[in-house]
């Protein structure tokens, strides 16, 4: 029996990527359940035996789940919440992790209060086609309130967190209160769903002359900039060199965003603005830097190369081992000393903690020594060092194996999550679960990667059992139309895009200045 759970700890040894966890996995990997109950505290890393799972059993979990929720969804009583005093739950954020949670949670058990500056969910694969017109930026939100009616919503941002008194206090994001009045939000049981930032990594100037693409706002500004670059180099005062400079757009990140952001750029140009700036394209030039040795690191390595050759062919120069050190007003610093003008840089280069996360984790004793600043959970994402207080998405990371900061993990949390505090609720068990619970540990199912490359092309890698489908070219495009059109969160929104890409194919993208 030692030599099997041997063999198994091995197996999983190169999932953990810390000496810490390495350790605090053989210890627990080594004991029975039996043993591991007998100890009395929550269990971060499961039995082997339970980890080991197959991908069909996975499958048929989900879909037990899937009926779970629909039963949820569609069957609780709407007014059933007057018959019963309901404990508080209230989750900060309106992004993928929030949402989940907000349509999956029993409303007819917990009282459920959403506290984010954003009264709004954004479609986030689609703002990078938002940011050129290829849709339209309401046709990828969806209002809070609308999403679900019993669930009560706060437009303010949340400063401070007290565990101990279990309060939140929070300031309005309207200008007038924000700096003047302070509100206060009690909580039973705290669900931090903040999200992240985009990460300057301290690159002098980046904030100052760089645009970001993680929001509505960043689109919006983009997609101004981008026509009034053009409009401005149209005109006939500017030397041909300085109209070359105007002309010249830097994407700063080889990954998803950074990559999507160019095809769409280059479809921008090639499709629309050819038309209406025939003597301008010929001085458009577009450059891709990324700091490591490759683009799109998440997919296989025949399909970075066919991206690769999209852009070559597209006219993008992708520039690898590319380091930014410093950005001034006109020019990009490399670490190797190559200097790049621009007239237009976005920079896509990776996340960073929000303010209230990394307030959090400065707070918790147990947390406040570690780098990073995201919030350490554990395998029930229940934040470790604190009591009733969990952290999904991008603000979060488990301490049995990090995961990608990608929707796709924040929409299983959000669901999981959600399950889980039901069922605590309905059998009047705590938020301290210990290994004896009937509550599994949350465990991630990746469904793969899609990435749309621009010329009506994209990549996709989606997990089949033990196998890997690897698509590129334009069948990966109508897959990655289809299951971003069927992952829109409502009807209308699904309306809408469709809308969008039909006007967008008949009519062209709209270069109004708006």
């Amino acid at each position: 029996a030692s030599e099997k759970v041997q063999a198994r700890v091995e197996k999983f040894e190169m999932e953990f990527h810390t000496r810490e966890v390495k350790e605090m996995y053989h210890e627990r990997a080594a004991l029975s359940v039996a043993e591991q109950e007998s100890l009395g505290v929550p269990s971060l890393v499961p039995p082997i035996e339970q980890m080991r799972r197959s991908m069909l059993a996975v499958l048929v979990e989900r879909l037990q789940k899937t009926a779970d929720n629909i039963q949820t969804i569609f069957f609780t009583g709407k007014y059933e919440s007057g018959k019963r005093k309901k404990r508080k739950l209230v989750i900060l954020g309106s992004g993928w992790a929030s949402y989940a949670m907000i349509k999956m949670v029993d409303c007819s058990i917990w009282d459920i209060q959403v506290v984010s500056p954003r009264n709004y969910f954004l479609f986030t694969p689609l703002l990078a086609s938002s940011s050129v017109g290829t849709v339209e930026f309401r046709s990828i939100t969806e209002p809070i309130r609308q999403s679900n009616e019993r669930v009560e919503y706060v437009e303010a941002e949340c400063l401070y967190v007290d565990p101990t008194r279990k309060v939140l206090t929070c300031a309005p994001v309207h200008k007038a209160e924000r700096n003047s009045r302070t509100l206060e939000v009690g909580y039973d049981q705290l669900v931090v769903a903040v999200g992240a930032q985009t990460g300057t990594f301290g690159v002098d100037g980046v904030q100052q002359h760089c645009h970001f693409l993680r929001g509505i706002d960043d689109a919006h500004r983009l997609r101004r900039a981008i026509v009034e670059i053009f409009e401005k180099a149209n005109l006939d005062i500017y030397p041909e060199e300085q109209k070359r400079k105007l002309l010249s757009f830097v994407i700063v990140g080889g990954g998803p965003t950074g990559c999507e952001f160019a095809g769409e750029l280059c479809d921008l140009v090639r499709n629309d603005l050819t038309r209406f700036f025939p003597l301008l394209v010929n001085l458009v030039s577009i450059r891709l830097l990324q700091s490591r040795s490759s683009i799109l690191t998440e997919f296989d390595a025949s399909l970075r190369e066919q991206a690769l050759a999209n852009f070559q062919k597209s006219g993008v120069n992708v520039m690898s081992n590319s380091k930014v050190v410093r950005v001034t007003k006109d020019n990009i610093f490399l670490r190797d000393g190559a200097e790049i003008p621009f007239g237009l840089c976005v920079w896509a280069a990776g996340n960073a903690p929000t303010n209230i996360a990394e307030n959090l984790v400065a707070s918790i004793p147990d947390q406040a020594k570690r780098r990073g600043g995201r919030i350490l959970v554990d395998d029930y994402l229940r934040v470790i060092g604190l009591k009733d207080v969990f952290a999904i998405g991008d603000c979060s990371e488990m301490a049995s194996g990090d995961l990608p900061a990608s929707a796709q993990v924040a929409v299983q949390q959000g669901a999981y999550l959600s399950r889980l505090l039901n069922k605590l609720a309905r059998d009047k068990e705590s938020s301290n679960i210990r290994s004896g619970s009937s509550a599994r540990p949350f465990r991630f199912l990746s469904l793969g990667f899609l990435a749309y490359i621009g010329n009506n092309r994209a990549l996709a890698q989606i997990k089949l059992h033990n196998r890997q489908l690897k698509l590129a070219g334009r069948f990966a495009f109508l897959l990655w139309r289809l299951v971003y059109l069927s992952k829109q969160v409502s009807t209308r929104n699904r309306v809408l895009v469709l809308a969008d890409w039909l006007k967008t194919l008949f009519f062209g993208r709209d270069i109004s200045q708006i």
